[in-house]
């Protein structure tokens, strides 16, 4: 008689449990390969931290400056919109009609640059958190 289809039989080992030095050793050996895979788990994440950290710091150094960048120039149009080129300057001609001179109005112009810095800082305070993210591949 043929056998028409056979597989191996696995066969699980019996456990054992013993007491004493082998079983105190048993338990060195695992504490061991515990200890042994969490330093190679947190060396890795350490390089990897390392590695990202760079470039992470830079791109949010850059994202602060876009924000930063884009807040200044829109709080600026605004205050500009409320002020015309005759409140800063003043043109002085002779009897001809040549420009003789051009004068600022300092008090005006003060106003204008301490009201941009304070309508930023107020923007830059009320902007909150921003996010920024690694695509890591």
């Amino acid at each position: 008689m043929h056998k028409i289809y056979s597989r191996p039989r696995i066969r699980i080992p019996k456990i054992i449990i013993q007491s004493g030095k082998r079983m105190q050793n048993t338990k060195t050996r695992k504490m061991t390969t515990i200890f042994i895979i969490l330093i190679i788990a947190f060396s890795t994440v350490k390089l990897i931290l390392d590695a990202v950290l760079p470039i992470f710091d830079t791109l949010c150094i850059n994202r602060a400056k876009s924000i930063a960048t884009i807040i200044s120039n829109e709080q600026a149009t605004k205050v500009m919109k409320e002020h015309t080129y005759d409140e800063l300057f003043s043109i002085e001609k002779d009897d001809e009609g040549n420009i003789r001179m051009i004068k600022s109005n300092v008090i005006p112009i003060n106003e204008i640059i301490s009201d941009i810095a304070n309508k930023i800082q107020v923007e830059i305070d009320n902007k909150g958190r921003d996010q920024v993210e690694i695509a890591i591949r």
